[in-house]
């Protein structure tokens, strides 16, 4: 058990080292142009965060014994919307797998290559320039 809960913790802080600022500001111009109050159908604020996300966050949160929670409103927080990004890449991508990351921000979890190639392509064009 204590195995265990070191790798957790390992694995949490190789995610939280990592420098994500340059995918993260890149998926901001994609998603939003950088605009923190833009609205898409359910996607709001500058990285277009959706309500599942924001419940996933909230899970993911739960099993971690945290009492922090986001909230619909936090998604038009650019630093909180951050926050979120960063915790479902500690969670879903330990790895730190940039291209899973971006996929991913697009497609979910299950994301389809096929399907996500255009944003992975305008994602990575944004961090190139």
């Amino acid at each position: 058990m204590l195995g265990m809960c070191l790798m957790a913790t390992m694995l949490h802080a190789r995610t939280t080292s990592f420098n994500w600022n340059p995918v993260m500001d890149a998926i901001i111009q994609v998603e939003s142009g950088g605009d923190p109050k833009a609205v898409s159908g359910n996607s709001v604020g500058a990285m277009q965060i959706t309500p599942i996300l924001v419940k996933d966050c909230n899970i993911i949160l739960e099993r971690r014994k945290s009492k922090k929670r986001y909230t619909m409103a936090d998604r038009y927080s650019v630093e909180k919307s951050k926050e979120m990004f960063l915790l479902i890449q500690s969670y879903y991508n330990p790895d730190n797998n940039v291209e899973k990351a971006i996929r991913s921000w697009n497609g979910g979890a299950r994301y389809s290559v096929r399907a996500t190639n255009g944003y992975y392509r305008k994602v990575m064009n944004k961090m190139k320039n």
